[in-house]
């Protein structure tokens, strides 16, 4: 059976990601269906394991050809790049978001060299890797950039609810101003695509509106007379089973109940929010995270990426407070991708 390997990034190592990627790997069924390889300071994989007391040893390597792949052993491509003087958790810092930021960018190479099949991210800290000179609004625009990818989007995912966006990081101004008829249709086609690779065979494809009830027939706004509708008439002629301009408020329900694959968002906080609802179950009586499930994922790019779709919850940080749910779901979707792919 094929087993792909897949290259997890750990995070900000002052954050919750080392945490939920040793809590990961405690799992049978990961190995399973996968070899996962992390890509951290095997030191602050140890610190994890330590302080959640988790019944795991390490396997030190320097290239994915060494790892053992095996329950009970996480294998650490060993970058070495935190000072244990220096370190807390919780703490936003210029060493860690640089660490943080090597990891991903050795994943990248490690992915584009075929070395490994896929790539999962943990969390990372936009603050601290901008303390590092690196000036990227998040994992999305790195992975675009080192992969020198033009046109790709974010989908964010949890079981059979997916969205995929047409603007991310960036002004409500700037999204208004980028929803153009190409845009719109690059979101669509790259949307029918990805989920063609993840078997569905006829996706059923929501397009929402930019303004409130989808412009109201031009009342609240035009851009979705002069620019979603062209798009989406052009993807229907390319054999595409896309409607719509729909109105936001009401078409994440018409998903949830199975009448579409995925809906096209217009901007960022469209498509997170409804998202996030689903998976995110906070009780505050118990201050905790009873549930934190959801992936985000890089369409277009030559190489797989999968990300967890939460930060890096620094107030929980070294505390074995951290839930591995979207963890689990990230490698579950990416090793799906390395075989459509």
């Amino acid at each position: 059976m094929f087993k792909p390997i897949i290259a997890i990034s750990a995070g900000d190592p002052a954050g919750i990601g080392p945490e939920i990627c040793a809590k990961a790997l405690l799992s049978e069924n990961v190995y399973s269906f996968c070899s996962p390889l992390v890509i951290c300071d095997a030191q602050v994989i140890e610190w994890a394991i330590d302080f959640c007391k988790l019944s795991l040893k390490i396997n030190k390597i320097t290239s994915p050809e060494q790892g053992l792949y095996s329950l009970g052993t996480i294998d650490v491509l060993d970058i070495k790049n935190i000072d244990p003087m220096t370190f807390s958790y919780g703490q936003v810092s210029k060493m860690t978001g640089k660490a943080s930021f090597e990891y991903v960018i050795k994943a990248i190479e490690l992915a584009l060299a075929g070395k490994v099949d896929a790539t999962v991210t943990g969390p990372i800290n936009k603050e601290a890797i901008h303390l590092a000179g690196y000036n990227f609004a998040g994992h999305t625009e790195i992975f675009a950039h080192f992969t020198k990818t033009s046109k790709y989007a974010m989908m964010l995912a949890d079981h059979d609810f997916r969205v995929i966006h047409v603007n991310t990081h960036m002004s409500m101004l700037d999204s208004i101003k980028n929803t153009t008829t190409a845009r719109v249709l690059d979101t669509i086609q790259l949307a029918s695509m990805a989920l063609i690779k993840m078997g569905i065979k006829n996706p059923r494809i929501a397009v929402n509106g930019l303004n409130p009830h989808a412009g109201e027939n031009g009342l609240f706004g035009k851009e979705e007379i002069e620019q979603i509708i062209p798009a989406i008439r052009e993807a229907v002629k390319q054999g595409i089973d896309a409607d719509g301009p729909h109105p936001p408020d009401t078409i994440f329900s018409k998903m949830k109940g199975g009448q579409y694959d995925c809906v096209v968002c217009m901007y960022h906080d469209q498509g997170h929010i409804p998202t996030k609802l689903m998976g995110f179950r906070y009780n505050h009586e118990a201050n905790l995270w009873e549930g934190m499930s959801g992936v985000n994922i890089t369409l277009g790019l030559p190489i797989i990426r999968v990300s967890v779709d939460h930060g890096t919850a620094f107030d929980k940080a070294g505390k074995n407070e951290a839930n591995p749910e979207s963890m689990l779901q990230a490698l579950t979707y990416a090793a799906k991708f390395t075989l459509n792919n």
